[in-house]
């Protein structure tokens, strides 16, 4: 057996260091139970129409140049129609001025006034273990075009085919539209047609629209489907976006934060206004400004899960190691009163069971949810570990302090999973005082190993030796009879 304190102090903290193994192996499975979720929720999501990302409008106006181009011609022999060759047997030809008309690169025109209201529908789909939220999105979209704009955009001879303009309105997937989509120029409807998806691959709809400049306005109705995010690129100069939905836990992203929303148990209301300064895309442009508008403007919502227990689980498993190190740390200082030392297979069974536990609370809540999957989690693994040390490693009543400071331990990670703002707060603290606690509780103890006479050691648990009853003097005792006896005279 090893009576030297320090030395058994070093290693108990070799068994934590080596407890990092059946941790990392823990912390991978939770890894690769959250991509499967990822690529079930994907899987399901894409057969509804996936993540929907609008798109536009944009007017599409085609632009030609006449140019004169000087052609090379052979000289044909008008009576054999054989090309005439010159004194040296050369052929001979002539040079006409042909006047060609080219097709130019389009002027691209977005709207001066984007107005959108899309209204949004859930329900939650379900595929074995895992559930998907869906929605099915009616847009109804009104904008105006600055036709008169659209010559700025000419260099040389160039001119508008304003009879061959065309409305784009790009979307993530045509496979998500539903019914017919509706395009309204003032008291004219247009014909709508799916759009072959362009380089970036994304689909969308397109309308000719005949010479725009008849058209004051349009209006633009569509009905789809999507799958946990909904979100919009808008591109007119001062654009106007307002959600509602049925769903009660919105999470708001990307490049514009709403303007006021509105949150309660029945569903959410969100507006957007956003000003031409606050985006960097042009009004007018000789290319595509799609890519762009995805990029640097898009904003939308996610329909957020809010037993998200995967990442809460990842959370608690970075903990683990502190915990497993704190209940050795315990036990390593409870034993202190002991006789039996724990045997290093002792501690290794007691990280191995910690570590199961965060495999056990995810099972479970993948089964019943994360605050359940947590509390008989912590209360399984709190009453085995009580147990083992009153069974195998015979605390006796200290097993109570055994039980009591794992029960709060698992409280106290509790409480840093659900409040993640604090969690390297409560972390930090919880540290500092097992340090400080076992700096205090060993501050007497003779690490270098255990004395030869136990009353020169002044540990935390080991109470002082009572005072010894002072011993009578021997040559008192031996006189007093003496005295007692002498004559008297």
């Amino acid at each position: 057996m090893i009576r030297s304190l320090g030395l058994r102090f070093f290693i108990v903290g070799l068994l934590i260091l080596l407890m990092f193994i059946p941790v990392l192996f823990v912390g991978d499975i939770i890894d690769a139970r959250a991509d499967y979720n990822r690529e079930t929720r994907s899987s399901v999501g894409q057969e509804w129409g996936g993540r929907q990302l609008l798109s536009g409008p944009v007017l599409i106006i085609p632009v030609q140049e006449t140019v004169v181009v000087r052609e090379k011609r052979e000289v044909l022999d008008p009576e054999t129609g054989i090309q005439k060759l010159d004194a040296d047997d050369n052929p001979v030809y002539r040079f006409v001025d042909v006047e060609r008309t080219l097709n130019r690169a389009p002027v691209y025109l977005y709207p001066d006034r984007f107005e959108a209201e899309i209204d949004t529908t859930t329900q939650e789909r379900h595929r074995g273990i895992f559930t998907v939220p869906v929605y099915s999105a009616e847009a109804v979209l009104e904008f105006d075009f600055p036709t008169e704009a659209a010559v700025e955009a000419l260099i040389n001879d160039e001119r508008l085919i304003w009879d061959a303009a065309e409305l784009h309105l790009s979307v993530t997937s045509n496979r998500a539209l539903r019914g017919a989509a509706t395009l309204e120029a003032g008291q004219t409807e247009l014909q709508m047609e799916p759009r072959a998806i362009n380089d970036e691959r994304i689909g969308g709809v397109r309308a000719p629209t005949g010479d725009p400049r008849r058209h004051d306005g349009y209006r633009l109705s569509l009905d789809f489907n999507g799958a946990e995010t909904l979100s919009i690129a808008p591109v007119g100069r001062d654009s106007t976006v307002r959600f509602s939905s049925d769903w009660a836990h919105p999470s708001f992203f990307g490049a514009f934060l709403p303007d006021g929303h509105d949150i309660s148990e029945t569903g959410f209301s969100a507006t957007w206004s956003i000003p031409h300064l606050a985006r960097p895309l042009p009004q007018l442009s000789r290319e595509s400004q799609d890519w762009s508008a995805r990029q640097s403007t898009s904003f939308g919502v996610d329909l957020y899960q809010p037993n998200d227990f995967y990442q809460k689980s990842y959370r608690a498993a970075r903990y683990g190691i502190l915990f497993i190190g704190l209940t050795f740390l315990t036990i390593f200082l409870i034993e202190g009163q002991t006789k039996r030392p724990t045997h290093p297979v002792q501690y290794i069974l007691v990280g191995l069971a910690q570590s199961a536990f965060f495999l056990l609370m995810l099972a479970l809540a993948e089964q019943m949810g994360f605050a359940i999957a947590y509390l008989v989690a912590a209360s399984a693994t709190v009453g085995l570990i009580t147990a083992f040390g009153a069974l195998a490693l015979q605390l006796g009543k200290r097993t109570l302090v055994l039980g009591l400071l794992l029960s709060a331990l698992y409280g106290v990670l509790y409480l840093i999973l659900r409040s993640a703002d604090y969690a390297l707060l409560a972390g930090s603290v919880l540290t500092f005082a097992a340090i400080a606690g076992t700096m205090f509780a060993t501050r007497n103890e003779n690490w270098y190993g255990a004395p030869k006479d136990p009353g020169q050691r002044r540990g935390w648990f080991v109470r002082k030796p009572a005072p010894a009853a002072p011993q009578p003097d021997p040559s008192a005792s031996a006189a007093a009879p003496s005295q007692g006896t002498h004559p008297q005279g």
